[in-house]
């Protein structure tokens, strides 16, 4: 026996052996990746950060000298051979870099924070490369790089957002274990000539090609269809063309489908129709088919989808009603049906939709809540949003909180009721929805004070009760909010003072907007306020001081506070931070003083709106501004010449495209130095004392569509270069000394024009033919001229006189141009201002000129149909039109 176990002795030695050659043989492996990784792969990482642009430096960790790659940041190794299998090298989205910078952000700033530059080809050395993230990058615009195919490694491929554009290579397709494919990009455009080479990643899992054209690829589904293996499908904004109906998919592993904004044109009728292969993808969870223009019932088919989950089908043109089987969908978790023209009403079956998390109705404005929401909601306990704006509930507000109280209430974190016609008040049941993270009531008729029972929603960060009937006194329970980030009480009819107590614990608070009620702040000339991005406080009483609270809001980009009784000078400190900001509205006050000229403000916003219009300011235009994107400093009292403001650095192109120096005691000929200012699409400058002729550079602004020079003094005849502002929609140069006959180009050049005035001027001659091709204009104003001859028989071609169509004033509504807009008439003898309502108005004045000969006939049929007005016994069928004091001007049945 004992000799026996003293045989196996060398056996046990033996296995010892065996197990500590293991042992030295495994030590001499992780020996080997303590020393770094390899030579090659070192230097290919070194190779492509030479090729980056890393302004942030990133990565500086990414030294030579024999440092080890795998503990450079955003590389990862493999821990038993060292070799390099992962690039992390993602960046912050733009949108998440805002929402935590805030909105003061510029875009300059973050650029500095993503790599840029070019792709080197020494990736293709990482043979064990399985993962590559260059997401949120910007590579500027050039072709990915055919490269990156050969790096067969790869199983995770993110391009997403790196700033690639033109044609996707089909190289590509050689990357036959990539697993995961994202080519999504906001920013650059994408093109494919076919997607045969998709067809070769049979491994394929993830595949996202939103933003990518696939407008020419009729196959893009039966090359898809090829992929067994496929989870989760994002085809959004690919304007995908129709395909033949498809009675047999191979997704059998689909869970997630994404075809959303492909804006599906109404003209092909066959895609109007819902694609039926959708319904036999038994495995989904998530459809998203939003913003496809598809028509008709919800269809039927989707019942068979019974695993769905989040069900999308915002924004198109369903118009049922919700069918029975959906209220039955008991996994589902979020329905979007937004912005349809769902109609019927609303069952109380959607009790049953227990799972619900997500449910956004809005934006049906056929679909009835018969005696508002029904009680049933209350089984919804696990819904988190609600949004049913612009739904029609005509329900009081009490009653509302009413149906939500309970497990609803406790749960709840989103709940948009805007516009919804709501009455009544808002009770103190508001208190119960403690998760409430955000509230919009805006657009209704609720009543009555704000109750103090809001104070109790603490985790509230968004408040919109604009548009609304409020009254009373804000309740100071507003600043136990402490997580409040944005508060708009805009538009209703609170009274009362505010003080520091109501901001007092609102140390998030971000945005507020409070325009149009009736509400004094009164606070100490201490406070320091949150710090506020965003102000509107139009209509309050903020003066008569100059706010200091300003002053520490460092990152301030919006304030609104005019008309608010400020009757102060603004302090030398207001004009050194006001450079950040975005939009300043300081109009419609008493402000005094003159503005320094001496203070160098470069704007850090891309397009900086400035309002000083209607108070008392004084001394020479400031040439500070000329760098923001909108100035209006009209109805003060500048006075002197224009030439520093507007010829002030020629040499710099200017970036402005409103001027507005109008109703101010400018003098002075225009300057001729418009050249540098190229943008400007809308100049005014009425009512001042300026004189002289009209410069000849002012053609060099190509991009021009409304020109106000009424009641300027000027003289001289319009300068031909005029004509090169073919983008002209307004002409307002009434009331001045200009002189000579019309030019016939005004009618060949201006085709978009819509108001043309030249009342009250020295013209003389023809009317020019060529005014007829104007087939956007209505108002022409040439009244009070030296006009001579007839009228030419073609005015019936203005046709835009002749129709209740405000499509083509919408033409000029919708332009930069309408931003101060306004047209003076004389109507019956009285003088008329239209400005929002311009595009209802239809104009012709020829009256005190030396017209003679017949009413044309044609004139006679400018059929619109509004009230006419009498010339004698004749009356004309138009809006306006006036011809009295035309000189032998005879009526054709006289």
């Amino acid at each position: 026996m004992l000799r026996g176990s003293m045989s196996s002795i060398p056996v046990y030695i033996l296995l010892l052996s065996l197990l500590l050659v293991a042992s030295a043989s495994l030590c001499f492996s992780y020996g080997s990746f303590t020393q770094g990784c390899s030579q090659i792969e070192r230097d290919a990482l070194l190779k492509f950060k030479h090729d980056l642009k890393d302004p942030s430096n990133r990565l500086a960790s990414w030294a030579g000298f024999g440092g080890d790659c795998c503990t450079w940041r955003g590389v990862i190794c493999d821990n038993v051979t060292g070799h390099v299998i992962e690039l992390r090298l993602r960046s912050i989205s733009f949108e998440d870099y805002l929402a935590s910078s805030g909105a003061s952000t510029q875009y300059e700033d973050y650029l500095k924070l993503i790599l840029s530059g070019s792709i080197n080809p020494s990736l293709v050395s990482l043979k064990h490369l399985r993962y590559l993230d260059l997401r949120n990058n910007d590579f500027g615009g050039v072709q990915i790089p055919k490269f990156i195919g050969l790096i067969g490694s790869l199983k995770h491929l993110d391009l997403s957002g790196a700033g690639f554009a033109g044609m996707i290579p089909h190289e590509l397709g050689n990357l036959s274990d990539l697993h995961y494919l994202n080519l999504h990009d906001y920013y650059s455009q994408y093109n494919v000539e076919n997607l045969n080479w998709l067809s070769q990643l049979s491994s394929l899992e993830f595949l996202d090609l939103s933003l990518v054209h696939l407008g020419n690829v009729c196959n893009w589904l039966e090359v898809i269809n090829t992929l067994p293996s496929l989870v989760e499908l994002h085809l959004s904004y690919c304007q995908l063309p129709p395909v033949p109906p498809i009675l047999y998919v191979n997704f059998s592993s689909l869970s997630i489908l994404d075809l959303s904004s492909n804006y599906i044109d109404e003209s092909a009728i066959s895609m109007l129709n819902f694609p039926r292969w959708v319904s036999h993808l038994k495995t989904l969870l998530s459809l998203n088919l939003a913003n496809n223009n598809f028509q008709g019932p919800i269809p039927n088919g989707l019942q068979n989808l019974t695993l769905l989950k989040a069900l999308d089908l915002s924004t198109n043109h369903f118009s049922s009603s919700i069918p029975e089987w959906l209220y039955g969908s008991e996994h589902l978790k979020l329905l979007n049906l937004r912005s349809n023209n769902l109609q019927g009403v609303l069952s109380s079956s959607i009790g049953n939709m227990t799972s619900l998390i997500s449910l956004d109705l809005s934006l049906n404005h056929e679909l009835k809540f018969e005696g508002g929401i029904p009680g049933s909601f209350k089984k919804l306990c696990n819904l988190r949003t609600l949004s049913l704006s612009n739904v029609k509930l005509n329900q009081d507000m009490a009653e509302v909180l009413e149906v939500l109280l309970g497990c609803v209430s406790e749960e709840v974190e989103s709940l948009d009721l805007a516009g919804c016609l709501l009455f009544g008040q808002l009770t103190n049941h508001l208190g119960k929805f403690r998760n409430l993270a955000y509230l919009g009531l805006r657009s209704n008729s609720i009543s009555g004070p704000i109750p103090m029972a809001l104070g109790e929603l603490v985790s509230l960060r968004s408040l919109d009760l604009s548009d609304n009937k409020f009254n009373g006194t804000l309740p100071k329970s507003l600043g136990e909010l402490t997580k409040l980030e944005e508060m708009d009480i805009s538009h209703n009819s609170f009274q009362g003072e505010v003080s520091e107590v109501h901001f007092a614990n609102l140390k998030n608070l971000r945005n507020f907007s409070a325009a149009g009620n009736q509400l004094n702040l009164r606070v100490s000339p201490d406070w320091i306020p949150p710090q506020l991005v965003f102000i509107d406080l139009r209509s309050w009483n903020v003066g008569p001081q100059f706010p200091k609270w300003v002053r520490p809001l460092e990152h301030l980009s919006y304030l609104d506070i005019s008309n608010s009784s400020i009757s102060s000078t603004i302090p030398i400190w207001f004009w050194s931070m006001s450079f950040r900001m975005e939009y300043l509205n300081l109009s419609h006050n008493q402000i005094q003083g003159v503005i320094p000229s001496k203070l160098k403000l470069d704007f850090t916003a891309s397009y900086p709106l400035v309002d000083l219009s209607s108070n008392h300011f004084k001394g020479p235009l400031p040439s500070i501004f000329s760098n923001v994107g909108a100035l209006d400093l009209s109805n003060n009292s500048f006075s002197g010449s224009m030439l520093n403001f507007l010829c002030h650095k020629t040499d710099e192109l200017k970036n402005m495209q409103v001027l507005n120096l109008g109703e101010n005691l400018l003098s002075g000929e225009i300057p001729d130095c418009w050249s540098s200012w190229q943008y400007l699409v809308a100049i005014k400058l009425s009512n001042n004392k300026l004189g002289g002729n009209m410069p000849d550079s002012i053609g060099a602004l190509s991009l021009l569509e409304s020109l106000h020079i009424r009641n300027s003094s000027l003289s001289g005849k319009l300068p031909i270069s005029l004509k090169n502002c073919t983008k002209l929609i307004t002409l307002d140069v009434a009331e001045n000394e200009l002189v000579g006959s019309i030019p016939a180009w005004t009618g060949k050049t201006f085709s978009s024009m819509v108001v043309l005035n030249m009342r009250a001027n020295k013209f003389h001659g023809r009317i020019p033919r060529e005014l007829c091709n104007l087939a956007s204009l209505q108002i022409l104003d040439l009244a009070h001229n030296r006009l001579s001859w007839s009228i030419p028989t073609c005015f019936n071609k203005l046709s835009a006189m002749a129709t209740r169509n405000d499509s083509l004033g919408k033409i000029y509504l919708d332009s930069a141009s309408s931003t101060f807009d306004n047209v003076l008439l004389v109507m019956k003898g009285k003088v008329v201002e239209y400005s929002t309502i311009l595009k209802f108005v239809r104009s012709i004045d020829l009256s005190s000129n030396a017209l003679c000969g017949e009413i044309p006939e044609e004139v006679t049929r400018l059929n619109i149909e509004i009230q006419g007005t009498n010339l004698g016994s004749y009356l004309l069928p138009i809006q306006y039109l006036r011809l009295q004091s035309c000189l032998s001007l005879k009526r054709r049945d006289s």
